[in-house]
């Protein structure tokens, strides 16, 4: 049995020798190098990506207690061992195979062999090469060298590689200025370089670091205790020297990077390969887009944020691309959904197409409309423009948005979307479908007739590709960043396969494309170029501003999309304090980027319309009133503030409030019962018309059941709930009254309610069980208002604006009443009821309350009324009531 066990020992042993004997050990690694990125040609440098951050220092520069502290830490018998620990070795590889735990138990040899000539896989033959290795470099080296070349080839996070970058990177000083506790930290990063950065994990790294004091004390090499005893050193809370790729470049070189890492190529690859990456992206289109960005948004707003993303039609490239000016890892404006607003009516107009309606075929233009899809909702062309007898062409270069809707609801918004997934926007975003309604909204799954205004989110990334497919006469490639990769030695490691796929009919695209050079015609040309463009505007709530401004088009071989907005959805405004749209700063960069994208390049005609479709008369037959029936005239219909006359508001205040008095009286004849409460928050006037009567307050209490809800929120120190907050939601801006019920349960009823009453101020409130049969007066609704606006109320900042916000956004169908008394480029915040009272032989109550803001007006004006005998004569006469109040008060 000896014999035989000396025989397998001595089998073992000259196998392995065999084995050690047959790995060569490669020379010296090549440094870990930085990948570059070029522009298109190949030549011009974009950026580099990846490290560039070490310094390889001699062992006799690290201080004695940095070395021990990554000794301690990694390998106590580094100085003992010829290179492996043979007890660890067989414990690692027992583990491996029988338990699969891919368990390390390495020396710092082993380590920096790993780290030198091998990857970083967990396998038995992995294991047992870098075990070879070690020999081969204990065998060549002495254990200082060994030492030396592992610190200055370790990685410690923050871009750092070797014992001098991160001494920089973290204390922000050399390496020979650490000291054994600082050393301590470095230590214990070599484990978790990510975890093990104290910004990311100060608990982890804390614990392992004592860990590591408590070893060296045990060597003798640092006093008994010092791990309880000493103070942890202060570590930057970010890198010191790791330059990172500021500005709009930044971005960039995050998707390249994402693109890569799709394609199969590792991060540390790119970041330490000297991969050489030449991308789609042009230099002139990107300087381009660069300085005019810069021009058009230098001294506005800081809010404000611009995209643009520039494609080749052909195969898809990326030419130019600003997401956004804050530099690698920062928020990409041009991967963020938005509603893409009237720069979605050449999709209605192509899928119209394809199904044989031509592009002058005649649609009903009238301003508002009511549509079945909508609930009621009218829906109100840009400026209340109308045009009865539309071409769909003349529609399209004045951006009314009922012929479209109409076109919408003809064909089916779900051959919109279909068509938009053709031309490039993808299915889903993250686990939300794209393009149908979310959960808590009409028709959950399903596309509205909406569509046809822009009202679906979409990114600009994807709307330029959309574009492109246009631009492509119907031809699809997907967009992409890069050309070709190629490794430090010059082979090729990767070169995406670009085909294009035609999804729509080349007619329909160039028809489309002759109907949006007819918008630039109308908007203003591209200098010394032939364009094909269509602007967009998202209204915010029922204000006068945008939130979203659009300008997305093309010209031969370059489609663009602009996108200006901000971070959070609010109105957009230059420094001038006038609102931005689509034809304004988004289509002055988008004509300033083409004119300098396409310096020294020939002009190139769009194709001519190829006039695919039938003539149709679309729904002409739902034309109401008299008209003028000339086919494309255009013509405004009644705007905002139309039933206020200002030259009645003459005199002093006080013969003012005499002359409104005397007319209310008069009005009062013919008119059921109502009262006006008035307060200007600016001046301090107050105006009461039987302010004081009680009414019963239909769904106008509904703000009071919301401002409970946020008081009784506040004194359980939270914010609303999820739920509580789509609630809210439906109540006030749908005026949804099951909603509203959920709320009153919530809140605790009528004791509820009027607990939060009494600390609101609202003395003449009287709930009731059924809420909207509550009594109020004028004057409490107007006193709700100040609750909402003033510092000192019992609501907090936050509460006032959630109420306020959601009272901005109420639907179309809820915006009548005071706001007939509001002018263009003024705020309503609002909440109207109504309700038709069987006990008062049907009649109706019709209520209206809320704020009227800008910066020269903020008052509270509350209307209500009762006994009306019908809901529109009851409405029409809360407007007149309005508009009068303002017409004589002159505020």
């Amino acid at each position: 049995m000896t014999a035989g066990l000396v025989a397998v020992v001595v089998t073992l042993v000259v196998v392995s020798a065999g084995y050690v004997w047959s790995v060569d050990l490669p020379e010296d690694p090549v440094p870990p190098q930085a990948s570059v990125l070029y522009y298109r040609d190949g030549r011009t440098v974009l950026a580099r990506i990846g490290t560039t951050d070490r310094t390889d220092v001699s062992l006799d520069r690290v201080p004695l207690g940095v070395r021990q502290a990554f000794v301690a830490a990694e390998d106590r018998g580094f100085y003992d061992h010829f290179g492996v620990s043979v007890r660890g070795l067989l414990r690692a590889l027992w583990s491996n195979v029988v338990n699969d735990t891919g368990q390390g138990a390495s020396t710092i040899t082993q380590q920096y062999v790993r780290n030198a000539y091998l990857t970083q896989e967990r396998t038995v033959s992995r294991k047992a090469k870098e075990a070879a290795l070690a020999l081969e470099v204990e065998h060549r080296f002495s254990k200082d060298e060994i030492l030396e070349r592992y610190l200055n080839t370790i990685y410690f996070g923050r871009g750092a590689y070797g014992i001098e970058a991160a001494a920089q990177a973290f204390f922000g000083t050399s390496v020979d200025r650490l000291t054994a506790y600082q050393g301590a930290v470095l230590a214990a990063m070599v484990k978790d370089p990510t975890r093990g950065d104290p910004a990311v994990d100060p608990r982890w790294t804390l614990n392992r670091w004592k860990w590591i004091l408590r070893a060296m004390s045990d060597a003798g090499w640092l006093p008994e205790g010092a791990a309880d005893r000493t103070p942890y050193p202060t570590v930057a809370a970010e890198s010191v020297t790791a330059s990172t790729i500021g500005g709009p470049i930044g971005l960039i070189t995050d998707r390249v990077e994402d693109e890569l890492v799709a394609a199969g190529i590792s991060r540390q690859q790119i970041r330490t390969g000297g991969l050489s990456v030449t991308t789609t992206l042009d230099a002139t289109a990107q300087r381009s887009a660069i300085a005019i960005i810069d021009k058009a948004l230098r001294g506005q707003p800081d809010v404000l944020r611009p995209a643009l993303v520039a494609i080749d039609p052909e195969d898809g490239g990326v030419r130019a691309y600003y997401g956004g000016d804050r530099g690698r890892g920062y928020y990409d404006d041009a991967q963020a959904a938005r509603p893409p607003a009237s720069t979605f009516k050449p999709l209605v107009l192509a899928a119209a197409e394809e199904r044989g309606i031509g592009f002058r075929s005649f649609y009903n233009g009238t301003s508002p409309r009511v549509f079945p899809g909508r609930g009621g909702a009218p829906l109100f062309n840009q400026d209340n423009l109308q045009c009865p007898v539309c071409p769909l062409n003349i529609a399209m270069v004045h951006s009314l948005n009922t012929p479209f809707y109409a076109v919408t609801e003809q064909i089916g918004p779900e051959r919109v979307r279909d068509l938009a997934l053709r031309l490039g926007v993808p299915d889903r975003y993250g686990d939300q479908a794209t393009m149908v309604d979310a959960k808590g909204e009409p028709t959950p799954g399903r596309t509205r007739p909406d569509i046809a205004i822009g009202s679906y989110p979409v990114t600009p990334a994807d709307l330029a590709s959309v574009y492109a497919t246009l631009a492509g006469g119907g031809n699809r490639a997907n967009r992409h960043f890069v050309q070709s990769v190629a490794a430090a030695s010059g082979a090729v490691l990767h070169r995406p396969r670009v085909k294009s796929k035609r999804v729509l009919d080349s007619g329909v695209a160039a028809d489309v494309g002759a109907v949006l050079s007819e918008v630039v015609d109308h908007d203003g040309a591209v200098p010394g170029v032939h364009a094909a463009a269509k602007t967009g505007s998202q209204q915010y709530g029922n204000t006068a501003d945008s939130s979203d401004a659009w300008t997305a088009g093309w010209v031969s071989g370059l489609a663009a999309v602009v996108w200006v907005g901000r971070e959070k959805p609010g109105p957009i405004r230059t420094k001038d304090g006038k609102p931005i749209n689509g034809d304004g700063m988004p289509y002055d960069i988008f004509k300033g980027f083409l004119a300098g994208a396409l310096t020294g390049q020939p002009a190139r005609s769009l194709p001519a319309a190829s006039n695919v479709g039938r003539l149709e008369k679309g729904d002409l037959r739902t034309i109401e009133g008299k008209f003028s029936m000339a086919p494309g005239r255009i013509f405004q219909g009644p705007q905002k503030g139309d039933q206020v006359d200002r030259s009645l508001a003459k005199g002093s205040w006080q013969e003012r409030v005499t002359r409104l008095t005397g007319v209310l009286d008069k009005l009062a004849g013919s008119l059921p019962d109502f009262a006006v409460s008035f307060v200007d928050r600016r001046t301090g006037r107050v105006y009461d018309y039987h302010g004081s009567r009680a009414f019963e307050a239909a769904s106008v209490v509904k703000v009071e059941l919301l401002a409970a809800l946020l008081l009784r929120a506040q004194d359980e120190g939270r914010r609303l709930s999820r739920v509580e907050q789509k609630r809210a939601r439906k109540m006030i801006v749908a005026s949804d009254n099951d909603a509203a019920s959920e709320v009153y349960a919530a809140i605790g009823g009528v004791p509820g309610l009027r607990r939060a009453l009494k600390k609101l101020g609202l003395g003449d409130t009287d709930p009731a069980a059924n809420f909207g049969l509550t009594r109020t007066t004028a004057e409490d609704q107007t006193r709700m208002v100040g609750a909402l606006t003033s510092p000192d109320s019992p609501l907090d900042k936050n509460s006032r604006q959630v109420v306020l916000n959601l009272m901005s956004s109420v639907n179309a169908d809820q915006t009548w009443g005071i706001s007939a008394a509001s002018f263009g480029g003024e705020q309503t915040a609002l909440k109207n009821g109504w309700l038709a009272r069987s006990t008062e032989n049907n009649r109706w109550i019709i209520n209206s309350t809320g704020r009227i803001s800008s910066d020269k007006v903020d008052v509270a004006l509350s209307v209500l009324s009762h006994g009306h005998a019908g809901q529109p004569e009851g409405i029409k006469a809360v407007e007149q009531i309005a508009a009068l109040t303002r017409s004589y008060l002159g505020w």
